[in-house]
């Protein structure tokens, strides 16, 4: 077990020497700092903030595996804003760290398995290292595939965003391992897109797919929730009840 305070300034600092290793070779300069760096403080507080209200205290080693996951994500980010703003090649480079990135996704949750430290703040974590690498690699992919593959890296933060402004999305949601389906199908083309190693017509038809299981994915949820939003107040309990509480209690 490492102390969240302590893991979070290490991946900081491992964010630093890898923006300095992939700086000796064409690919990351000056924007390339500024992104991966800002990202990668973002990720640590917005982590920091999350330990706090889960009150966790200690990273678990599932946690770092996802941690350094993230730690590689920021490299993407500062590839791919590299690419964006200066029209550098960065594929070569890109799209290693991007599949090693994937690649620990299958790692981190068997890890939590086997040591007996899975626990909800590590899942929010997973599932943050997730969306952020589907982000970066929607922005570095839309810039040769079109701006609509943006919305696969944007979803997740819409969907954040509607839980502060609606309520009732913001009940827990069930377990669901499709979901975890998704985020690396989708993963797996936007490498592949960025890669290029596919003819356009299957990369665009892979694409156009994985926005439509990405869209399911997160429509599902959608309906789940809708469909247990409060309806009515229980007069006599003073809470909200929920659509089917009163067939439940009939059978």
């Amino acid at each position: 077990m490492v102390g969240v305070r302590l893991g979070l300034v290490t991946g900081l600092v491992s964010v630093v020497v890898l923006l300095a290793v992939l700086g000796m070779a064409p690919g990351v300069g000056r924007v390339g700092w500024i992104v991966g760096l800002a990202c990668a403080c973002v990720l640590a507080g917005s982590a920091a903030c999350r330990a706090g209200v889960d009150r966790v205290m200690t990273l678990g080693p599932a946690d770092l595996v996802t941690l350094t996951r993230a730690v590689l994500a920021c490299g993407v980010a500062a590839l791919a804003a590299e690419s964006l703003v200066t029209d550098t090649e960065v594929g070569g480079t890109l799209v290693p760290l991007a599949v090693v990135a994937l690649a620990l996704d299958f790692v981190d949750g068997r890890v939590a398995r086997r040591t007996g430290t899975a626990s909800a703040y590590g899942a929010r974590l997973d599932g943050e290292a997730d969306a952020f690498l589907i982000l970066v690699l929607s922005v570095h992919v839309a810039s040769s595939a079109g701006s609509w593959v943006l919305a696969m890296g944007v979803v997740r933060y819409a969907y954040a965003v509607a839980t502060w402004v609606l309520p009732w999305m913001q009940q827990p949601l069930p377990p669901r391992y499709w979901r975890k389906v998704v985020a690396a199908f989708v993963g797996t083309v936007l490498v592949v897109a960025a890669s290029g190693s596919a003819p356009d017509p299957v990369t665009y038809a892979a694409l156009v797919a994985a926005g439509l299981l990405l869209a399911e994915s997160f429509g599902w949820d959608v309906v789940w929730l809708w469909r247990r939003r409060p309806t009515r107040m229980n007069r006599t309990a003073g809470r909200p009840v929920l659509p089917g509480k009163a067939l439940d209690r009939s059978r």
